[in-house]
């Protein structure tokens, strides 16, 4: 084994944050430099490319490992990691997780009370202050096993992230491209035919317009579709929203915006340590999501591994 490195891996994707990455990421550099905290840097190059580099570190013996980025960043460091501590049996709680949000999507931090600040998220992380996360598992029909950090969902939640992620590769970086494509999906997505099973025993079969699955509670700039859901407490939370007609969806939606989903009459709120979402036609095999990332389709296994990880916290919120 190679020996354990005090430094930080920090992975800097240089295409956050509608590409303001560097401006803000450079005065970043020299504020880690002054409080004198060790570090090494490397950029990405490509989609994919911190899964590679975060599993490099690992392997290389570097325990502190942070993305410069957004959600899809720190979803592509989680998975390098996790993939890795699979692979070669080492104890995920042997690493420290940091964000340093850069990019359009900053909801997995909102969960830690970490600010959405540069300069502020680089104080704390030379304090550092950690907490536990759980580590969820995802194995779709491919059965390559994938990692959530915050959030995933299939049906209206799946869609709505493909419709987002066309948008911003054709270099649409506006605010308002979740919204926009939330309405689109609202008004265009079918139902799908599923079976949903907690701990193996079936508790729903039938249409469904979407499934969310939580291990944090935000998504979406801060709605909360899981809004029970803690990161440590040894529960996936899960939301099934049956069919119904547009009309009463549209009035569910705002629970999404003031955080009573668990509330309503009409959804499926649920929790357990493993589920299992299986289609009961071939046009119903639908998309999955991870922190905004396609990552295959239905059916799919998304459980608790019985693992923790450290992540970046902010305890004194």
């Amino acid at each position: 084994m190679p020996r354990i490195r005090d430094e930080w891996y920090i992975i800097v994707n240089p295409h956050a944050g509608s590409g303001k990455t560097m401006s803000k990421w450079v005065p970043a550099e020299k504020l880690l430099h002054s409080l004198g905290v060790p570090f090494y840097t490397v950029f990405t190059n490509y989609k994919h490319h911190a899964v590679e580099l975060a599993s490099t570190a690992a392997r290389l013996g570097y325990r502190k490992i942070a993305a410069v980025g957004g959600d899809g960043s720190i979803h592509e460091v989680f998975n390098g990691i996790l993939t890795w501590c699979s692979y070669s049996g080492v104890d995920p709680e042997e690493f420290y997780v940091a964000v340093v949000p850069i990019g359009s999507g900053n909801d997995w931090i909102k969960a830690f009370n970490v600010p959405n600040d540069t300069e502020d998220v680089v104080k704390l992380l030379a304090k550092g202050d950690f907490c536990k996360e759980d580590v969820v598992k995802v194995t779709p029909c491919d059965k390559v096993e994938h990692y959530m950090a915050n959030i995933g969902g299939l049906g209206f939640d799946s869609h709505v992230c493909s419709r987002v992620n066309a948008q911003k590769e054709r270099g649409m970086r506006s605010a308002s491209i979740y919204f926009k494509s939330l309405v689109y999906t609202i008004f265009h997505l079918k139902p799908i035919r599923v079976s949903v099973s907690r701990e193996g025993d079936e508790i729903y079969s039938g249409e469904t317009m979407s499934i969310a699955m939580g291990n944090g509670k935000y998504s979406g700039g801060g709605m909360r579709q899981c809004n029970l859901a803690v990161p440590d407490d040894g529960l996936l939370d899960m939301i099934v929203v049956p069919k119904m007609p547009l009309s009463r969806l549209l009035k569910e939606i705002p629970r999404i915006l003031n955080g009573s989903t668990s509330e309503s009459e009409v959804v499926n709120y649920l929790r357990g340590t493993s589920f299992e979402i299986s289609p009961l036609d071939p046009s119903s095999a639908d998309i999955i999501e991870l922190d905004g990332e396609i990552i295959g389709t239905l059916p799919a296994r998304i459980e608790l591994t019985g693992k923790k990880i450290n992540v970046l916290c902010n305890t004194k919120e």
